[in-house]
């Protein structure tokens, strides 16, 4: 039987999922989109809604650019750089995240100047927003996300451009940064991936061990649960960021 390990509430998997709106501001190079970043622990993928657009990328095979469009779906591990860019101003994507809980709680790193990136308080000061309600018209509040979009690209610039020069190898200083910067949070991390992700797969093989066994008690805790869709949207990297929330029951 599997009833010690209740089926978790998080998205099938112990994933993560969201609405984004990608950002229509131009940057520096005249292209409108989001904050460049990477993940250092879960990989991300992207399902096309509506509009266009591409993502650019910094990864193993060099620098990539993906053109977007409805239906497109498209995925990338841990380490890769990316940038969402926005071409037709109303590019919107469903982002399904890997290891919910550690995307929310710091597993993203922006691609900051190299002066940001020097100690994790440096690093924070860069990429706090002190409002995050992108639905209540604040000025102050877009300002500061988009300011800290720019400071993103002014490193991401350079990154690409050494990559495009000199071939993935460019990327590693950046990622060695990237893995100081998040060390102190992984045991935080690993309470979120053993309620999650590794919780999840022990349910799964006493599911197994119990078909394996002709035994079907499990089947008959199975349930339904419905997201609500939360009412503001908030600043994120990529763009403004729509969330759903799982019941318990």
């Amino acid at each position: 039987m599997v009833s010690s390990l209740p089926g978790a509430t998080t998205f099938p998997g112990a994933t993560a999922l969201s609405e984004v709106s990608i950002y229509d501001w131009p940057g520096a190079d005249g292209a409108a989109g989001g904050t460049p970043h990477l993940h250092t622990a879960s990989a991300e993928a992207y399902v096309v809604q509506a509009g266009t657009g591409r993502l650019e990328t910094l990864d193993s095979r060099g620098f990539t650019s993906t053109a977007l469009a409805p239906g497109v779906v498209l995925w990338f591990t841990p380490g890769t750089v990316h940038r969402a860019i926005n071409d037709s101003g109303d590019l919107l994507v469903l982002v399904l995240m890997q290891n919910a809980g550690l995307p929310e709680n710091g597993d993203a790193v922006m691609t900051f100047p190299p002066e940001h990136l020097t100690d994790p308080e440096a690093y924070r000061r860069a990429a706090a927003l002190e409002h995050k309600d992108a639905d209540r018209g604040v000025p102050a509040a877009e300002e500061a996300a988009r300011r800290r979009r720019d400071l993103a690209l002014e490193g991401y610039f350079a990154l690409k451009e050494a990559v495009l020069e000199s071939g993935p190898g460019a990327l590693a200083e950046f990622h060695a940064a990237a893995a100081r910067l998040v060390g102190s949070k992984t045991g935080t991390w690993a309470e979120f991936l053993a309620g999650g992700a590794a919780r999840q797969a022990e349910v799964t093989r006493q599911q197994l061990r119990s078909l394996d066994a002709a035994e079907s008690f499990y089947l008959q805790e199975a349930r339904t649960t419905m997201g609500k869709r939360e009412t503001r949207r908030i600043y994120g990297m990529c763009g403004r960021i729509q969330t759903w929330e799982l019941s318990d029951n």
